[in-house]
């Protein structure tokens, strides 16, 4: 059994490390959901037991963001990539209005190539003369009119 001294750091972007007690806790219900008598990997996405776990998360998330009741909150998967085609699909398909992208690395160049497929486009502000070594003051920042959505990356992470 590992301890917290065999522990190693990560400061890698993606997964952070998560405390002993967590992945041990993990470990044990792995197998069997208290009061279930199956693991969370084989009940039914239909389940009472799944629609439990789901509410709870959401509750549990929705409260530590302070998350009001006039807002749903929506569990989506995939990555960045995903995102990328996904809010410009939904916020800018059939818009006049342009999505605004503050371009802080190669993250926000990789939303915004996606969203010049969907809809019109508007560069609010550009870091690559800098190397990309920063955010922009807000007084930086070039919006356009009633932009249909501002995208900014701020842990550009490649």
């Amino acid at each position: 059994m590992a301890t917290v001294a065999d522990r190693v750091f990560n400061f890698s972007a993606g997964p952070a490390v998560l405390p002993l007690a967590v992945l041990e806790r993990a470990r044990d219900e792995l197998l069997s959901l208290p009061g279930v008598g199956m693991s969370v990997l084989e009940i039914s996405h239909r389940s009472k037991a799944f629609d439990e776990i789901l509410e709870r998360t959401l509750a549990d998330l929705g409260s530590l963001i302070g998350l009001g009741d006039d807002h749903e909150l929506v569990l989506l998967q995939g990555g960045a990539s995903l995102q990328f085609a996904m809010v410009p699909l939904n916020l800018l398909s059939g818009q006049s209005a342009a999505a605004n992208y503050i371009l802080t690395g190669t993250w926000g160049k990789s939303g915004l190539k996606e969203a010049m497929r969907i809809g019109p486009t508007h560069i609010a502000w550009d870091g690559e003369q800098t190397g990309y070594d920063r955010l922009p003051a807000p007084t930086d920042i070039g919006l356009s009119k009633n932009p249909s959505f501002v995208h900014i990356t701020s842990n550009e992470t490649i």
